[in-house]
């Protein structure tokens, strides 16, 4: 049974039917998902969730099918972890870090929206997948391609971390490298989508893949005990996740699911590509679109298509946002690494950066519970680190030489703020 009334425009709240429409054609605003809620509240119930498979489908009736999922049964229901040791560091009594770095199959949050793209994909029958991509995605419509059977284009800026690059060619999808940042790759993908029947996750059919961003809100209320945390740090590329997030919150609160909702929510950005950081800083709706440098390329969208609806969410929810430049990051990689054992990609650097920042400016309090978003692993983009780990011993194979170059290793050596 599906609970999909159909399509709304987000700005002037016009409806549609389920098609294949990514903006209103009255005022060009984005259109995004009408569920039936009243027909949701009589089937779904904390027990019923519970009972089932801990995947991503766990929370069915809250995402955009209308027949049953195809793809993603081994997605999401990544680890929701108490980080006793950074939260030390970091002064606070409740840290947890929701880690999407071991999500199934690409490492990456990216698996969720992409579970659903293909699924919602095959309803309206396309057998060409394709996207715009930073690296995850790429990564992830790469390999569920593979699994599901179905021909992929991946189109990529062509300075892409090498390490993101063979995580999408080793799945044998057609790889494009465009010679131009990912919004120049963008504009090109929409031009293709409007003369191939090709399904682009995050163009054509964008409406429908972006409410796989929901089950990782999702699964941080029901991980916490069915309860909302008071603040959530989010990174921020296009935007759409902590909208995502947001909404995902809101549902289950409508829904009775979790009897209370007053999170404060965050953006997390590279300084170098911080259009919505700054949007918010400066209390303005317009995102002045920037031309990126920085080293976290997942998040170097420059002119973010859901940056108002981050601004707008971020506001309401009497957030705050943060960015973090190339060098903070690589230090929050290693603290995050050193402190909870967990190896994130630079997204998962500037979340962590921006919590430290926040939380030195009294604008997250100490005594209440924070949760860090983690969205991907640390082996994608080893490059910005290693040149700044220490070099291993080198040793003949004697206990001699042992100990003679264990006198250079420092006595204390953990890392701290």
């Amino acid at each position: 049974m599906s609970y999909v009334k159909g399509l709304r425009c987000r700005e002037c709240g016009r409806e549609y039917p389920n098609g294949i429409l990514f903006v209103c054609e009255y005022c060009f605003g984005s259109l995004e998902i009408a569920y039936d809620y009243a027909k949701i509240r009589k089937v779904l119930s904390r027990e019923t969730i519970e009972a089932r498979p801990k995947n991503m489908w766990r929370y069915k009736e809250l995402l955009p099918l209308d027949r049953d999922p195809t793809d993603g049964f081994n997605t999401g229901f990544t680890p929701f972890i108490r980080a006793d040791n950074l939260a030390k560091i970091l002064g606070v009594k409740e840290l947890y870090i929701k880690d999407d770095s071991v999500n199934h199959p690409t490492l990456s949050f990216k698996d969720r929206v992409v579970a659903v793209a293909f699924s919602k994909a095959k309803e309206f029958g396309f057998n060409t997948i394709a996207c715009a991509s930073t690296g995850n995605l790429a990564n992830s419509v790469s390999a569920q391609a593979a699994i599901a059977g179905l021909r992929a284009f991946i189109f990529i800026p062509a300075d892409l971390e090498q390490g993101k690059v063979v995580a999408s060619s080793i799945y044998n999808p057609v790889v494009v490298k465009v010679e131009g940042n990912y919004d120049e790759v963008n504009r090109l993908c929409s031009e293709i989508a409007s003369k191939y029947k090709w399904a682009f996750v995050n163009i054509n059919i964008r409406p429908y893949y972006a409410e796989g961003s929901k089950t990782y809100a999702f699964e941080i209320a029901e991980q916490f005990g069915w309860r909302a945390p008071k603040h959530i740090i989010s990174p921020a590329a296009g935007g759409s996740l902590v909208t995502k997030i947001k909404k995902g919150l809101q549902e289950f609160y409508d829904l009775g699911l979790i009897d209370e909702f007053d999170t404060r929510l965050y953006v997390a950005q590279g300084q170098g590509c911080s259009p919505i950081v700054t949007a918010i800083q400066e209390d303005s709706e317009i995102i002045k679109p920037v031309k990126p440098k920085t080293i976290a390329k997942s998040l170097a969208i420059g002119n973010p298509a859901d940056g108002y609806y981050a601004y707008d969410v971020v506001k309401k929810s009497g957030g705050w946002a943060e960015a973090a430049s190339d060098k903070e990051i690589v230090e929050a990689i290693k603290l995050l690494a050193e402190s909870e054992g967990i190896f994130t990609e630079t997204a998962g650097g500037v979340t962590v950066a921006a919590a430290i920042k926040l939380i030195k400016q009294k604008r997250i309090p100490k005594d209440e519970s924070i949760v860090i978003c983690v969205t991907g692993n640390g082996l994608k983009t080893q490059e910005v680190v290693m040149d700044k780990l220490h070099k291993p011993l080198k040793i003949k194979p004697n206990l001699s030489s042992f100990e003679e170059e264990q006198k250079k290793v420092p006595t204390a050596d953990h890392y701290s703020i």
